[in-house]
């Protein structure tokens, strides 16, 4: 059988054996519509309530300021297109914040929402990713109605300090949406103590099933239904309730809660042991990203002279899964908007991996990749004009010291 190491866990994850085990009985006995006030109904009911609870206790909310949607794509949507009906008419708050590192269900909607009118500032960030909180707040004005800022960088692993934010966003009465896809399991999420209106994620990022997603609004806060049709989710978002998905989403986030602390320390360790040996081992490699805070699965390399599609494909070869970016926008060779947005070299901008760690990562396999990496970065590096032009230059250089 052919040895695979997955190190694409910020794409998706592998569903959990716990998680199927407890879907497993609404896949095969248990079919009823939770919407139906039959026996069968009311066991799908109580199992998607258990779920609501769940993911509650897990971010510390109301179970009434849950709403299950399809995704966070969606519930992201949700929150930018809808949050103005939040407002009841009352006064037009028509300018967005958000940053230039979003992931794209966020930058490419507010994008969308700046071509039709709306007035919207991407904030814009250093060049190890960080955003600054003086700019963030001398941009806020009279018509500013919502702030969108990530939790995690789902690129570079960039933690932002959404606390702080959320302080900003208070005092000035500004509505405050987190996409925390890439925070659950990671680092703690606490809605209450990060001070935020909004909030999203997915549960195919913590090893659940793809195709359910969590929308968090503050009680006393209102978006419009980005889906309208039944009375499901009170009114909230209608469809169909995805049984399966939402048992299996409150499974995996109680999971990745309970072992957030450990977890993110072994994945930590893993992560600085394979970065030591690749900047030690390899040349002409640096970290993208902040390298004083970020999550402990996620790491980003550049390897100068190179593409980063075709390091992606050797890797693959060798039986090793990573990215060159976020699955959502890495259909075309382009850098993406987060590595172009911190202003890295063009070059390097072509040239970096993400590798993303999880539960089924060990040390050899980070050994492996290291030994492989070496191999497949001297052979492409031999086929690259750009990089024997660099030595030949450097070399005349040191000669001429030398004379």
């Amino acid at each position: 059988m052919e040895k695979r190491i997955y190190l694409d866990n910020s794409a998706t994850t592998p569903v959990r054996p716990e998680v199927l085990e407890a879907v497993y009985p609404f896949l095969t006995e248990h079919g009823g519509n939770p919407s139906s006030r039959h026996k069968e109904g009311r066991i799908a009911k109580t199992a998607f309530e258990n779920a609501r609870e769940q993911v509650a206790h897990a971010i510390n909310c109301q179970t009434k300021e849950i709403i299950f949607t399809s995704c966070a794509t969606e519930a992201n949507n949700s929150v930018l297109k809808g949050y103005l009906s939040g407002l009841r008419g009352k006064v037009v708050k028509n300018h967005i914040i958000t940053t230039a590192v979003e992931h794209p269900s966020v930058f490419a909607t507010a994008k969308a929402l700046e071509k039709d009118g709306y007035e919207v500032t991407f904030l814009p960030v250093d060049k190890f990713g960080r955003i600054d909180l003086e700019l963030l707040k001398s941009s806020i004005k009279e018509n500013t109605g919502l702030i969108s800022v990530m939790m995690v960088n789902n690129e570079t692993g960039n933690i932002y300090p959404v606390k702080e934010i959320g302080k900003i966003a208070s005092e000035k009465g500004v509505l405050f949406h987190i996409d925390a896809v890439q925070a659950i399991g990671k680092v703690p999420v606490d809605v209450k103590e990060i001070g935020c209106d909004f909030l999203t994620l997915t549960a195919h990022k913590f090893y659940g099933l793809k195709g359910a997603g969590v929308l968090f609004v503050k009680w006393g806060k209102w978006t419009a239904p980005f889906i309208t049709g039944g009375h499901q989710e009170k009114n909230r978002r209608a469809g169909t309730e995805n049984v399966v998905g939402v048992v299996g989403l409150g499974k995996a986030i109680e999971l990745a809660v309970s072992e957030q602390a450990e977890e993110s320390e072994r994945l930590r360790k893993l992560r600085d042991h394979f970065e030591k040996r690749v900047l030690e081992e390899i040349p002409y490699t640096r970290i993208v990203g902040d390298p004083d805070g970020r999550v402990s699965f996620i790491s980003n390399i550049s390897f100068r002279f190179i593409e980063g599609e075709a390091i992606l494909l050797k890797l693959d070869y060798e039986g090793i899964a990573v990215s060159t970016g976020s699955a959502c926008s890495s259909g075309n060779l382009e850098p993406s908007h987060v590595v172009t947005a911190m202003k890295i070299d063009p070059e390097e901008s072509h040239s970096s991996i993400r590798f993303s760690l999880g539960r089924s990562t060990t040390l050899e396999d980070m050994e492996y990749t290291v030994e492989k990496l070496k191999n497949i970065i001297q052979q492409l590096r031999s086929f690259s004009p750009v990089y024997d032009k660099f030595i030949t230059q450097n070399q005349k250089e040191s000669d001429r010291r030398v004379q």
